[in-house]
């Protein structure tokens, strides 16, 4: 029986490795998707089941990528992140997450390409509001999956959408809090905070990992009761900033020196994560935070 295929952007990043490396040790065939100049350190290397494609820009191209992929599954993580932005990001957000994330869409279609697990996030839904984007990235979000609408509608693209909270695990290099934590747990350093009261809501990687398998799986069962779904990819057990260092500080034996209110929340602060999404049925997290923690601190860095 030869291996399922998946088309996987984002692949460059910390959740899209992890996917991928979840993928090949599945047995599935994996083609991933970057852009001309991406790196692909921290990637296995290219073999029998591993394939990179370098999307220069143009439609056409990733077309041609799309039909010699010929995926069961397309598994869309690609997107560029910014908290806030300035007017000179406004280009890059928009190429990254539209433009290149129609053309994704579009190069589905013309290959008959039909199942998408796209990524969102919960920064959707500021104040938990059914949409108030926190930043424009966030709008941007919102912006591809009312565009996605068309492809459902006109060429039957079938779509599962995870709208992720925060992510972590071991080896995690992106710059977010507990990477700042565990900084000045191994230095001893002292660190300017905001307040603390924000609560966060952190999903270790391998639970991300699998709610993408799971939306897959619900895609190819045939379990998918409209042709758009989302859900929230939450740990269900957010906790204040200033709780979360203290178990930090519990988990990897060291002292954290935080002068809280040493600097004061950004604009637009999150401080209540989105709590009315539909929870991705079949999925649960499993690893929980003080686990989660620990594999993340005793990681080499």
């Amino acid at each position: 029986m030869s291996a399922r295929r998946a088309l996987l952007t984002g692949a460059s990043g910390f959740v899209g490795a992890a996917l991928t490396r979840r993928l090949l040790a599945d047995g599935w065939e994996v083609h991933l998707l970057l852009r001309e100049g991406s790196s692909s350190a921290g990637l296995p290397p290219e073999g029998e089941r591993l394939h990179l494609h370098r999307h220069n820009g143009d439609t056409l191209q990733l077309i041609d990528i799309m039909r010699a992929a010929a995926p069961e599954a397309v598994f869309h993580l690609a997107s560029l992140f910014l908290a806030t932005h300035k007017p000179e990001d406004v280009t890059r957000l928009i190429q990254s997450n539209l433009l290149f994330s129609t053309q994704l869409a579009e190069a589905m279609a013309a290959c008959g390409v039909r199942h998408l697990v796209n990524t969102g996030t919960s920064w959707e839904h500021y104040e938990d509001e059914a949409y108030n984007p926190v930043c424009l990235y966030a709008a941007t979000k919102q912006a591809f999956s009312a565009l996605l609408r068309y492809y459902v509608e006109v060429h039957g693209l079938r779509v599962v959408t995870l709208k992720l909270f925060d992510t972590y695990g071991a080896g995690d290099p992106r710059p977010k809090v507990l990477n700042l934590l565990k900084r000045v747990a191994l230095e001893g350093s002292s660190l300017g905070m905001s307040p603390g009261e924000q609560l966060m809501d952190l999903v270790y990687i391998d639970d991300a990992v699998q709610a993408f398998i799971t939306a897959y799986e619900r895609l190819a069962d045939g379990r998918q009761q409209n042709a758009m779904e989302e859900y929230g990819v939450s740990s269900g057990n957010a906790l204040p900033l200033r709780e979360l260092a203290a178990l930090y500080a519990q988990v990897s034996g060291k002292p954290l020196a935080i002068a809280w209110g040493g600097r004061p929340y950004r604009e637009r602060e999150v401080m209540v994560p989105w709590s009315t999404y539909q929870a991705l049925p079949g999925w649960q997290p499993t690893t929980d935070l003080a686990t989660g923690l620990a594999l993340f601190h005793n990681a080499a860095s």
